[in-house]
């Protein structure tokens, strides 16, 4: 699997975040447009099916400590 880079899935877990916040917080009854591409975006970027499953990886790749560097060649 691709990793995605670990500021975009922070950007995108922070405004998926806050957009749900928001929303909540407004008694918003259907999801805005742009919360629901967070959602679809952070399920492909984790290779998920559900959002509440992205989320959890998202935070799992974010919390895991950077793979070691390679030498060069």
């Amino acid at each position: 699997m691709l990793m995605p880079l670990p500021a975009t899935l922070q950007r995108l877990l922070t405004e998926y975040e806050s957009l749900l916040e928001q929303e909540t917080s407004t008694a918003a009854t259907v999801p805005s447009q742009r919360l629901r591409d967070l959602a679809y975006t952070l399920c492909v970027s984790t290779g998920e099916r559900e959002i509440t499953d992205a989320l959890t990886t998202a935070r799992s790749l974010l919390a895991a400590p950077p793979p070691p560097s390679r030498p060069s060649p």
